[in-house]
């Protein structure tokens, strides 16, 4: 009961009235997320399943439903700042396992870092440096080459599945692997959710098949690790991105850069396809036949493409870094799972030791029957592929976003906002979030330090104690 006591939160539903747990930036605690002097001994606040009254409902979320619900019930969420981050005595630099002299000083914790559309591994090269030296030699870093450059325009089904190749590479060749966990950045935080589908394995040993999203809270957090399911043949702890655009670009300011411009949003969901190949027309959620859901609204449950919400489920924690400003690719409301309605004005103020990180939101997993794709949809969809005007293309991004956030709020996350309105160069915020160039976007160092914490923590956690979000 102490335990659970730590990490309270309600709900971030539909339209959530927030109250807020904030702690002074000067308070001893330091750090991110918790309410009490004790939280150093904690775990993360992220569950692996969802409530369990969402149970009867996820068998039935991967079919085409003719109910269509706007979800306006009522919810709870809880703020906190000001965890002191648990430490770790072992540091040093680890690159690969062959470096390593002898067996017991081998990794167990393999940590895959994703990059996004038209980059490469050396994207990371300041966030695996940092990452090295504060998470020491339990970890197996490895930046991902399967996806670089113009391969990222091909789609992100075609580069979800390369990145499941490559990863079951790096797990064959490295045998004390036992735990896996993904920090993925921009369009490679869709890449990573399609790949974890790919990889994901349930567990049928106790005869019905675990499902994450259909255990309750209170199952969920004595549950063993082997009951969420196994990503890569390995235990599931931590799923991180940052300024992922997890509900797409379509929508009034998700793709920032056309600055709510109408004219330019409605031609740009056309001219994707072009300069983005696949991938333009599943960001803007126009690919396919228009009676069939779009990817990442299938990506929102589990389809007959794959087990996409029982594979987020299966990690120990979700969290999601958003920019609430200043990012010219990807808007708040896509990277922190958000509806308009649950965007609230941020604190200026950083947490301590955590520069241009200001908030974290606890959003514990809500009931749901969706996501669907109703009749309305098909229609929508039809009109915003054949006729791209303002109304149609507001209908279908309204009726489609409403959805994809019905079925991932199903699934407990913990949510990090970010600001870099007093950074030098804070229009580079997109790029500043993970450090793409020491020099040029070292505003975000706080951030990779904050990440590393969030890592840490989770792993000095015991794995059967799961948390109560």
């Amino acid at each position: 009961m102490a335990t659970a006591s730590l990490f309270q939160a309600g709900c971030c539903g539909a339209y959530t009235p927030r109250f807020s747990n904030r702690f002074n930036s000067s308070s001893k605690n330091g750090g991110y997320g918790a309410v009490g002097p004790s939280s150093s001994s904690s775990s993360c606040s992220c569950s692996s399943s969802s409530s369990s009254s969402s149970s009867s409902s996820s068998s039935s979320s991967s079919s085409q439903s003719l109910n269509f619900s706007s979800g306006n019930g009522i919810n709870y969420s809880w703020k906190h700042q000001g965890f002191r981050a648990m430490s770790i005595t072992t540091q040093g630099s680890f690159g690969s396992s062959k470096n390593i002299a002898n067996g017991k000083n081998e990794p167990d914790h393999l940590l895959v870092l994703v990059h996004g559309i038209l980059a490469s591994p050396s994207d990371w090269t300041y966030v695996e440096a940092e990452l090295k030296r504060r998470l020491g030699r339990n970890f197996l870093i490895y930046a991902s080459s399967c996806n670089t450059y113009t391969k990222t325009f091909a789609g992100i089904d075609g580069a979800g599945k390369r990145l499941a190749d490559e990863v079951m590479q790096v797990v064959k060749r490295t045998e004390s692997l036992k735990r896996i966990s993904f920090l993925a950045h921009s369009l490679g935080g869709l890449f990573a959710r399609y790949a974890t589908a790919v990889l994901y394995s349930p567990n049928n040993s106790s005869g019905t098949q675990s499902d994450g999203v259909a255990d309750s809270i209170g199952n969920s957090e004595m549950s063993s690790p082997s009951r969420r399911g196994t990503i890569a043949g390995l235990e599931p702890i931590n799923f991180i991105t940052l300024a992922t655009p997890h509900l797409g670009v379509r929508g009034r300011k998700q793709l920032p850069f056309l600055f709510g411009v109408p004219f330019l949003e409605k031609l740009a969901p056309s001219l994707a396809a072009l300069f983005v190949g696949r991938t333009g027309s599943q960001l803007f959620l126009t690919d396919g036949k228009p009676n069939k859901p779009p990817l990442l609204l299938r990506m929102a449950s589990d389809s007959e493409d794959g087990k996409f919400l029982s594979a987020l489920g299966a990690f120990r924690c979700r969290i999601v870094y958003a920019n609430v400003s200043y990012d010219h690719m990807v808007g708040w409301r896509t990277s922190s799972i958000r509806r308009e309605t649950e965007l609230v004005k941020p604190p200026h103020r950083s947490l301590d030791g955590y520069k241009h990180v200001v908030d974290v939101e606890y959003c514990s997993p809500v009931s749901s029957d969706g996501p669907h794709f109703p009749p309305e949809a098909v229609k929508a969809k039809e009109a915003a592929q054949n006729a791209p005007n303002t109304r149609n293309a507001i209908e279908y991004h309204e009726l489609m976003e409403e959805e994809m956030i019905r079925g991932l709020q199903k699934l407990g996350w913990k949510k990090v906002d970010v600001s870099f309105h007093s950074a030098l160069w804070p229009f580079f915020a997109h790029n500043n979030i993970h450090v793409k160039t020491e020099w040029l976007h070292k505003s975000g160092t706080g951030v990779v330090a904050h990440v590393a914490d969030s890592l840490k923590q989770q792993e000095s956690s015991s794995p059967y104690i799961s948390a109560s979000l």
